[in-house]
């Protein structure tokens, strides 16, 4: 059997442990450790230990666990809640205003947390029940909590991006700052489509009404003001140091988990069950990211040493003749109808290795190309029918919101990123120009 007919059946044998719903680390590492005996005998299952003592000596993974354990803290001491009610009051009065401040409190968790599910946790149980109690349409406020914590894995302190970094040997750093201003477009861009959207039928986010207005003074919006700026406080402590050079990332993170934990102190509000769910979350998702991670570059080992990506190459360059971008597109849009059926992290594992090997051949940029990958990812999280967070939302959700609310719902959400997706690709420097202003790259 040729090494190209061994990789399709790696490749389809993992899809199909896939999709008859085995673990993702389990249906890799499976796959990985049958080939590698398979093919160099006894020797070649040591492939698996080599991966471990790789990942154990990757000192930005450390950032991983800080991350986390921010972004529940902050969830659980109901930090977040404060910045809601802020949102809340200051954009309340306008069509939509309530949507807008959903995604602005989003922006906020993501600068705390780089997972999506720490967004969708806390919009479902603090934003959703006040969009529900002020008559927002279910497809609006479905698509906005949705959306809005899809930007956690773009915006900085992107975990996928750590991941990712991992698989293409780039700067986290770089790939963060370079992920911030397509964050923010997007940000803005689904601020947009909500206002034209509301502003053509304002039936769909009515505004705070006056009298609930009339009671809010200058005094206490100031306050929600104030309070609100916390979170601020926590993203400041963390990144200056590290952007000016006196912390590594990995001090930056655990400045930014302490923070965390201060603030919520300051509060009042750092209890016991707070350090005990924090805890249990962050542990149960590091370990959960760490055995992907080490079955990932298992698998990627072996799939490499079939020369599997070369053969990919080659076909895409020479067989079918294509150009670099013509190239790049097609691989795009690959990645968007695998974003139907894949998570993020099986698409990481599966085609970003080959992906980002024929990238660097064909002369991208491999932080811009981070960035296109990551976007992408997002498309992933809401795309039927597989999307993570559509399934998140459905079971966070009432029942009114059914699978088919839940699909329609993120239509127009999924089509502002692809034109987010689609800047990035012509206009390169939205991705570039804040690594090189702040790092000089």
């Amino acid at each position: 059997m040729d090494h190209n007919t061994i990789a399709i059946l790696m490749f389809s044998t993992m899809l199909l442990m896939m999709i008859t719903g085995q673990r993702v680390f389990g249906a890799i590492g499976f796959v990985a450790v049958v080939a590698a005996f398979w093919l160099w005998g006894p020797g070649g299952t040591q492939m698996g230990f080599g991966s471990v003592m790789k990942l154990m000596k990757w000192t930005p993974l450390l950032t991983l666990p800080m991350f986390v354990y921010m972004g529940y803290v902050m969830s659980e001491s109901r930090l977040a809640e404060d910045l809601y009610r802020m949102f809340h009051v200051w954009f309340g009065p306008l069509p939509g205003g309530l949507a807008i401040g959903t995604i602005l409190l989003m922006v906020m968790i993501s600068v705390m947390n780089g997972l999506s599910v720490a967004g969708m946790a806390i919009g479902a149980t603090i934003a959703l029940p006040e969009l529900l109690r002020r008559n927002y349409d279910k497809l609006m406020i479905s698509g906005v909590i949705q959306a809005g914590s899809s930007l956690g894995i773009l915006i900085p302190p992107s975990v996928v991006l750590v991941l990712f970094s991992l698989i293409a040997r780039q700067p986290v750093s770089e790939l963060w700052l370079a992920g911030a201003v397509p964050g923010l477009v997007m940000a803005t861009l689904f601020v947009a489509y909500i206002v034209i959207r509301c502003k053509l039928n304002p039936d769909l986010a009515p505004p705070m009404d006056a009298g609930e207005r009339a009671v809010i003074t200058m005094r206490e919006k100031l306050r929600l003001l104030r309070a609100g700026l916390m979170p601020a406080f926590i993203f400041v402590a963390m990144m200056v140091p590290f952007l000016k050079g006196w912390a590594s990332l990995t001090e930056a993170s655990v400045i930014g988990a302490l923070s965390a934990v201060f603030a919520a102190a300051v509060k009042r509000r750092f209890t016991w069950r707070v350090f005990k769910v924090a805890t249990e979350s962050t542990l149960q998702i590091t370990v959960m990211f760490m055995l992907i991670i080490t079955a990932a570059l298992s698998f990627g080992a072996v799939f490499d040493g079939l020369g599997a990506g070369r053969a990919i190459e080659d076909f895409f360059t020479e067989s079918l003749g294509l150009g670099p971008w013509q190239v790049l597109i097609l691989m795009q849009l690959s990645f968007l109808v695998m974003g139907m059926f894949l998570d993020d992290t099986a698409m990481l594992v599966i085609v970003a290795p080959v992906y980002v090997s024929l990238a660097r051949h064909l002369g991208f940029d491999m932080i811009w190309y981070g960035v296109l990958y990551t976007i992408t990812c997002q498309v992933a999280y809401l795309t039927p029918p597989f999307g993570y967070n559509l399934f998140l939302m459905k079971a966070m959700a009432p029942p009114e919101f059914t699978l088919p609310v839940i699909y329609r719902s993120v239509i127009p959400f999924v089509g502002v990123m692809v034109l987010t997706l689609i800047l990035v690709m012509l206009f390169p420097q939205l991705a570039l120009w804040l690594p090189h202003a702040v790092l000089g790259r």
